[in-house]
């Protein structure tokens, strides 16, 4: 396997980036996170990882290692290839998702475009003891009752998620707007909600 690229940034575009090697020019499907990084004209490293099928080798790279190791566990998920995988990884943090795998979270795995229901599921009970082993590595909860604080932080995060949700805001915005967010649920509903009008007022 291909674990890194060093290079530099030639071009890049929507999940696409061109890295430069010794002369040669490597097109990699990149996360949302990896394109963000990838100025052209600098050098940078990525991690990497190189599907292979009889026809097409593929080389996708990552913001770190923690998104590599999560698209080759979504790999190993029926029904999921490497397209449908980076789309995951690309919609929310390693820690997001590890926290939505952990709590069986359906809902926010079925918000990423291409990801049904019954794949949300099926994500949920292959990948649950992997979260639980902490194969991720993200360093977060291993599992819904190991979040920080216990289980009533769990239950805030998602209760004040739901507000938030019902009260006519997109799931990723929910998620975004309580990123880093701690307290009781109307705190949390509260401190999101002011960074949500910010948002709009700017």
């Amino acid at each position: 396997m291909i674990a890194h690229v060093t290079g530099r940034v030639v071009s890049r575009e929507a999940e696409r980036v061109v890295v430069e090697v010794g002369g040669v020019g490597f097109e990699l499907a990149a996360t949302r996170s990896a394109e963000r990084a990838a100025e052209p004209g600098q050098v940078v490293t990525f991690e990497t990882y190189l599907h292979v099928r009889e026809d097409l080798l593929q080389l996708f790279a990552f913001g770190d290692g923690a998104e590599r190791t999560l698209f080759r566990l979504l790999l190993g998920v029926t029904g999921i290839g490497p397209k449908l995988a980076l789309a995951v990884v690309s919609a929310y943090t390693p820690e997001q998702l590890e926290r939505a795998i952990a709590a069986q979270d359906i809902a926010l795995l079925a918000s990423v475009s291409g990801v049904g229901r019954k794949t949300a599921q099926r994500i949920c009970i292959d990948l649950k003891d992997r979260v639980a082993l902490g194969q991720i590595g993200t360093g977060g909860a291993a599992a819904a009752g190991g979040l920080p604080g216990g289980a009533s932080v769990a239950d805030a995060y998602y209760g004040s998620r739901e507000a938030l949700v019902a009260l006519g805001y997109a799931l990723a915005d929910a998620e975004a707007a309580l990123e880093g967010v701690d307290g009781s649920t109307d705190e949390r509903v509260r401190a999101a909600l002011a960074r949500l009008r910010g948002a709009v007022a700017r």
